[in-house]
């Protein structure tokens, strides 16, 4: 990495680094960022081992350094086409957490009702026991797999393997569930099958960044550095943001949008009505390459700009000003994230963004392009290796020939895959659990005890003495508490394996130092399961044939030939010398394809597509034969779909929107975050974000202590004053209990205590975004108790005026949460 400056600001208070501008087609500029413990300095690393960010999906790709056996820092790739070389402050600090000493380093099992430490082989035994003894009571219905987005492709690929030919359970899940089903849902709608169409590198060619319901400043911090440095450059492209809150990129944004939460559909119709109203519409390519328009032009038709503002709550002028610059530029690269994944209609909003790219033929081509962003490391592989229900490499569980090819590969009959149903989606996985048909639960990676909707509803859950719950996680988590058996799992870092990052970039993570204790790979773990199960092929041969990580990603090539994600080009050998490369990789594309659909060959074919879809509105599926009438020549769908308002709207009692998110400093329910002291204590707690309308309303102050109360729940937090949109209240989810104070409030903590429990008809994705609240008053942020209310809130305001025209907001400006 000689010959770039190595900066170590801070970046705690400045989370993007300096700028360097370049215009649009040009070079991003190399920016090396390290960290190092303090006392080390680089000529003391004895090693540097190539990996990538586990606290993100952006991928930004990164060396570990490593002297006396341990982690002692990290520094950016300068080479890597992700970051060029930089790292946001959970990549720059969270490896601290690797360190902590609250480290599982030993199984626990449940004895006499409390946890103990015990040895691998007796673990392990519980977990057998019980298992052969619910095959033979029940059989595989019995069993429920809940994992991550955090684990490696390999992992992912055993575990699905495991359930789907071994356990031949069809209740498998990930947490990507709860972040980016609709990615993959809303990209099998429009293109009949899951992968990102555009690349990073369209940040590079653009006219317009179209960011919808996506702090990318936040959740992404690397990518929003590089569309800074864009904004900032020669020629900068049109920014436009629908965000009910006005984060960084919406101080930036030449038309920001503060739309009312839940009404993101209403929005983007309205904006479609427009671009063909204007006749801002790309006819050529539309009537080549795709279907449907003809039933948009119906849906959209009385969708004005006035009808959108009147439900959305803003300007019907600057709804037009927004189609104004989508409609005169088909290089737009639109993004999208939580804010339409975790809201109401999110598969049929998010699909409504594709339309936009579609009818401007903004696709496949630099600058032209398409993100439906990931929230997690690595989702993109629970997707691709099937952990998230789906079948592997992008295959059709509808489609009998496919599972024969999965059935053929593993050497097994096609009968013992299930595919007598859609895959179990995670919230009907913990429902079965529930009603008592699922009795042993495998959670890995993730602690739904935080962060599932309606928490006193799944601690009760996990609860049950008829289920047999096993938790793999690095630290003794909230679920773990509810566990019957612990097992203590080695991290990133401390294991080899693989990950795809949302653009399709595929990193090797090498080992750099040993996991503490006795804890072991996750793979590890599986393959003893395995193992210990006498899982066999139909020919008496062990079912799962490999045996480390290499070996597992050969067997994962196999599977992945000729399929969209195509990883046969690749090897340990490649990705170990850093060639981080897109899939697909193989003989036609031998160095990654940049782009998906750059010749509009899209993945639709009725033999070949991952999905047939669904019906955005009502859920229901597609069947074969009207998919095939629909489309036989694989055409790109346009779905429309009719803007219904939410099932909790504010009311009399809860008058206000309740909005739950991330906070730049930490990740999920903060088991890693939380341990690193940088990020501990840039975010210590949770708040509560409040209007000045509404604060002043309920008489409440900058640090004042407030309940936000809703129907199912109370969070308890002192409050923020911040510009956020009247009517509309937030709250970040990542707190749960672990380090709470044992106080009486410490159930007041945890934004899902107040989440609904709904989820998406077509994604089955939670609704985090869509839950009605109201605020009351508790004290003074001095501690003085506050008089009993007089009232309980102000009334949200018809429309609030947006941002246009303006990017004078500073990047260090206080984070908007």
């Amino acid at each position: 990495m000689r010959g770039y400056p190595a900066v170590v600001p801070d970046r705690i208070a400045d989370p993007w680094g300096s700028r360097t501008p370049y215009p649009r087609g040009g070079a991003w500029p190399v920016r090396v960022d390290t960290f190092l413990r303090d006392g080390v300095t680089s000529d003391e690393v004895e090693q540097w081992v190539p990996t990538a960010s586990l606290l993100h999906s952006n991928g930004d790709a990164m060396d570990v350094a490593v002297k006396d056996g341990r982690m002692v820092g990290v520094r950016g790739r300068a080479d890597s086409r992700v970051n060029h070389g930089r790292l946001g402050p959970k990549d720059l600090f969270g490896w601290q957490a690797n360190e902590s000493g609250e480290r599982l380093e030993r199984p626990l099992i449940r004895r006499g009702g409390e946890l103990v430490e015990t040895d691998w082989g007796s673990a392990m035994d519980a977990i057998v026991d019980r298992s052969r003894e619910l095959l033979g009571e029940q059989g595989p219905s019995a069993f429920g797999i809940y994992t991550t987005g955090q684990l490696f492709l390999e992992e992912y690929y055993t575990l699905g393997v495991i359930g789907r030919a071994g356990l031949r359970t069809n209740h498998i899940d990930g947490n990507t569930r709860l972040c980016t089903a609709t990615a993959a849902e809303a990209l099998k709608e429009t293109f009949a099958c899951d992968g990102q169409p555009g690349s990073y590198a369209d940040v590079d060619h653009c006219d317009v960044l179209f960011l919808v319901g996506h702090n990318v400043a936040e959740t992404q911090v690397t990518l929003w550095a590089r569309m800074l440095d864009r904004l900032e450059g020669p020629d900068p492209p049109k920014l436009v943001v629908v965000d009910p809150r006005r984060t960084v990129p919406a101080r930036h944004a030449d038309v920001h949008l503060p739309v009312r939460s839940g009404t993101n559909l209403a929005l983007l119709n309205a904006i479609l009505h427009e671009l063909i109203s204007d006749d801002q519409v790309d006819h050529a390519f539309v009537d080549a390459h795709t279907l449907g328009y003809d039933e948009l032009l119906k849906r959209v038709r009385d969708c004005t700009p006035e009808w959108a503002a009147e439900i959305c709550g803003v300007g019907a002028d600057e709804i037009r000003a927004a189609a104004e610059i989508l409609g005169a530029h088909d290089r737009i690269l639109s993004t999208c994230l939580q804010g339409v994944y975790q809201s109401h209609q999110a598969t049929a909003a998010a699909v409504q963004i594709n339309n936009i790219n579609l009818l401007r033929g903004a696709l496949g081509k630099p600058g032209g392009g398409i993100l439906q962003m990931n929230g997690q490391p690595t989702a993109q592989n629970t997707r691709e290796c099937g952990a998230n229900g789906d079948l592997p490499a992008f295959r059709n569980w509808a489609n009998d020939e496919h599972v024969e090819q999965l059935a053929q590969l593993w050497n097994v009959d096609a009968t013992a895959i299930p595919h007598y149903a859609p895959p179990t989606h995670a919230m009907q996985i913990f429902r079965y659990a529930e009603q008592g048909s699922i009795r042993f639960l495998w959670i890995s990676a993730t602690n739904p005890a935080v962060s599932l909707p309606e928490l006193d509803r799944i601690r009760s859950i996990l609860a049950k003495e008829d289920l047999f719950v096993v938790v793999q996680d690095l630290f003794v988590t909230e679920t773990a508490e509810l566990a019957d058996v612990v097992l203590p799992a080695a991290t990133w870092g401390e294991k080899e394996g693989t990950f795809t990052n949302t653009d399709r970039t595929v990193h090797h993570s090498g080992k750099a130092v040993q996991p503490p204790g006795e804890a072991r790979a996750d793979l590890d773990i599986f393959l003893d399961y395995a193992r210990r199960m006498d899982f066999r092929d139909k020919d008496g041969e062990p079912l799962i044939k490999w045996h480390d990580a290499e070996s597992a990603f050969k067997a994962w090539q196999a599977c992945s030939a000729g399929r969209p994600c195509d990883y046969t080009g690749l090897s340990y050998e490649k990705l170990r010398a850093g060639g981080e490369t897109q899939w697909p990789c193989n003989e036609q594309f031998p160095d990654g394809r940049e782009r998906l659909y750059t010749e509009q060959d899209f993945y639709a074919d009725p033999d070949y597509c991952e999905s047939y879809g669904r019906d955005l509105v009502t859920g229901t599926a597609v069947e074969s034969d009207e998919y095939r009438a629909l489309n036989a020549t694989g055409k790109a769908i346009i779905k429309a779909a009719e803007y219904l308002p939410p099932s909790e709207p504010p009311d009399e009692e809860y008058p206000l929107r309740l909005n739950t998110g991330r906070t730049l400093y930490h990740f999920h329910t903060r088991t890693k975050t939380g341990r690193a002291p940088q990020l501990a204590a840039a975010a210590p707690d949770v708040w509560v974000e409040l209007s000045a309308a509404d604060a002043q309303g309920h008489g409440v102050a900058e640090g004042d202590v407030v309940d936000v109360v809703a129907p199912r729940g109370v969070v308890r937090a002192p409050a923020r004053i911040t510009d956020i949109r009247p009517g509309v209240v937030f709250v970040p989810f990542h707190y749960g209990y672990w380090d709470s104070n044992g106080s009486a409030d410490d159930h007041r903590r945890a934004a899902n205590e107040m989440t609904i429990t709904q989820w998406d008809p077509a994604s089955k994705q939670p609704l985090f975004k869509t839950a009605a609240c109201r605020i009351e008053k508790v004290a003074d942020a001095d501690g003085q108790a506050a008089p009993a209310p007089t009232t309980t809130a102000s009334q949200p305001i018809a429309s609030i005026t947006p941002t246009v025209g303006g990017a004078a907001a500073e990047a260090t400006e206080e984070l908007a949460g």
